[in-house]
């Protein structure tokens, strides 16, 4: 189990949860939350990465601030300053890395929904991401700058998401290899939008969800390093 802690950042502390490896040591990966806020499924995302020997944080990018309704929480979307937000994603990345339950001099990003086009931009924004993966990614108050892209990125939709089509995806896909960077995409017959978050049984597709999660697993071992 994790812990809630500080980190610094933006000249403030920040809040957010981490989780180490029981083996004591593994590679960072910083988990991006939802509309919803710092939730317990963010959190026990958390804690499944520390399970398979990452040492694991989520950032608080609400600051305290959770919810249950969509109109809040899109409100709460709105009102997020992106820039503020990646720097706080960033801060804790490099807190992570300093860490003696850090064994990788690189952090991979994964992220749903706001939280995967999080980790798409921090991934265009910071030299020390190793690896990025997205979960049907859709934040219109980020631009990426993908010839900026060091990293490999995968990126997972379901072929079901209204909000966030595969479509998109397939051509971001064919953008960046264009570009010649590394990626990958997965999408997944029959699955909606936030398919892989299972306390929403109602979009929850536990199949589709447990593949994502096999290939994110390893994703980041593969190439967070």
């Amino acid at each position: 189990m994790g812990q809630r802690i500080e980190f610094p950042s933006n000249a403030h502390t920040c809040q957010g949860y981490f989780a180490a490896p029981p083996s004591g040591k593994g590679p960072a990966v910083v988990v991006i939350q939802e509309w919803w806020g710092l939730v317990p499924h963010i959190e026990d995302v958390v804690n499944r990465f520390s399970k398979e020997g990452f040492a694991a944080i989520a950032p608080d990018l609400f600051h305290g601030k959770t919810t249950r309704s969509p109109d809040e929480a899109g409100k709460m979307l709105m009102e997020l300053d992106a820039e503020r937000a990646e720097r706080e994603i960033a801060g804790a990345g490099e807190w992570l890395l300093k860490r003696p339950e850090c064994s990788s001099k690189t952090y991979g990003v994964v992220g749903f929904c706001m939280g995967g086009a999080l980790a798409q931009y921090t991934g265009t924004k910071e030299k020390n991401v190793g690896a990025i993966v997205s979960f049907y990614g859709g934040f219109n108050k980020v631009r990426m700058e993908w010839n900026n892209l060091r990293a490999p990125i995968l990126l997972i939709y379901g072929e079901a998401d209204r909000g966030v089509p595969a479509e998109q995806g397939r051509q971001l896909e064919q953008q960046l290899k264009k570009m010649g960077k590394s990626v990958q995409v997965v999408v997944y017959p029959g699955a909606g939008h936030a398919f892989f978050n299972d306390t929403r049984k109602e979009v929850h597709k536990p199949d589709a969800a447990a593949d994502a999660w096999k290939r994110t697993i390893e994703f980041f071992r593969a190439n967070v390093k």
